[in-house]
């Protein structure tokens, strides 16, 4: 049996949106389904607003030009990430500061936080770590007491919530990402939410040549002005369009993740050996993806080979973004403890939505296999 990563979750309902835009023979690039697709994730998670670009990462980088950030200007932000998140600061000559995570959601830990602020930090810009919430409450109010921005990136937890409340909706905005591996997909894609109106303003300059259009440019004649630097970061019509497709089954896949995980969770927490992750109390985790945490590094690496060797795919989320060679050539030389010994130790398995019995099973049995003699020794 192989067993990949993830699997994307797709019907004939997504089919047909895509055809739907490719027959219609127009306005592939800047439909109306774009503007309902905004509404709908701005319904769904709670906020007033929404813009979409063609990546997450697009959709930071947006952040970091909208805010205004500036050579000088200091963000917080974990290493244990994607490497996205560490270099949007870079793109504007800010300064990322690395702080360390807590072991128990693996997000920022507030007190390091605390530790690495200075005069010059701007904003505090958190992950919420495979659809795991980060103490982002106590984030919050570091960010209030101390006059900071605070910056979600949800791209990993769309759906995820804290006490009811959806994850994306705690800071002054939020990035969220619809890439092929995330909860629900376009294939590429992503997104800004914030209850900011001047902030979705220049969000919508940006996102498209800093053009002024209250109708599609592609279908009116009226002289347009251009009022600010942007760029083209617009998601397609077609993908706009499907993502309205996968969002409105966005729950029924994030159950089927939580199934998952739920009996990943009750079969390896028997293994002595494996620590298994599970959210605090009143924490909603959607299980963007599904890791597991050993004792150490050597065993890790060796069960991630025997795996390999059984067809099952495995990775390491995360190494640390402060070790890559593009931060060392910036003269990054620093110590994240916990950052370090979790990824050391990490291992991501297998999760997707419709996962099978039997697939499940096998990992589950050749973990089982593995520390009971198979190669751990």
């Amino acid at each position: 049996m192989r067993i990949p990563l993830f699997k994307i979750y797709w019907d004939e309902e997504d089919i047909e949106a895509v055809e739907k835009i490719i027959k219609s023979g127009m306005f592939w690039s800047s439909g109306k389904e774009i503007e309902e697709f905004e509404n709908k994730i701005s319904q769904y998670i709670g906020s007033k607003y929404c813009v979409v670009f063609n990546s997450g990462s697009s959709a930071l980088h947006a952040l970091m030009k909208v805010y205004d950030f500036k050579e000088g200007d200091e963000i917080i932000v974990p290493s244990f990430t994607f490497i996205a998140t560490a270099i949007a600061p870079l793109y504007v000559n800010a300064k990322p500061v690395f702080a360390d995570i807590e072991e128990e959601t693996l997000g920022l830990n507030p007190d390091d936080v605390l530790e690495k602020m200075t005069n010059k930090t701007k904003a505090i810009m958190p992950i919420h770590y495979g659809g795991m919430p980060c103490k982002i409450k106590e984030l919050k109010e570091i960010a209030e007491d101390y006059n900071l921005i605070l910056i979600e990136d949800a791209a990993e937890a769309f759906g995820a919530k804290v006490n009811d409340k959806n994850v994306g909706t705690f800071g002054d905005s939020a990035i969220s990402s619809f890439c092929q591996n995330k909860i629900f997909t376009t294939g590429e894609g992503g997104c800004v939410v914030t209850n900011n109106e001047e902030l979705y303003k220049k969000l919508k300059l940006i996102v498209s040549y800093g053009r002024i259009s209250e109708r599609n440019y592609f279908e009116g004649q009226s002289i347009t002005d251009y009022v600010d630097i942007g760029h083209n970061w617009r998601l397609s019509t077609i993908l706009a369009s499907l993502g309205i497709s996968q969002l409105n089954k966005v729950d029924k896949l994030i159950e089927m993740r939580r199934k998952n995980a739920e009996y990943l969770n009750k079969e390896l927490n028997k293994i002595d050996g494996i620590n298994v992750i599970k959210p605090p109390k009143n924490y909603f985790a959607v299980y963007q993806l599904y890791s597991i945490i050993l004792e150490n590094n050597k065993i890790r690496d060796e069960l991630m080979n025997y795996l390999k060797e059984k067809g099952i795919a495995t990775k390491i989320y995360f190494e640390p973004c402060h070790k890559y060679s593009v931060f060392k050539k910036l003269g990054y030389n620093i110590k994240l403890p916990t950052t370090e010994n979790i990824s050391s130790r990490i291992l991501t398995l297998p999760m997707y939505p419709h996962m099978n019995k039997d697939e499940l099973n096998y990992i589950i049995n050749t973990i089982k296999e593995f520390f009971e003699g198979g190669k751990n020794g």
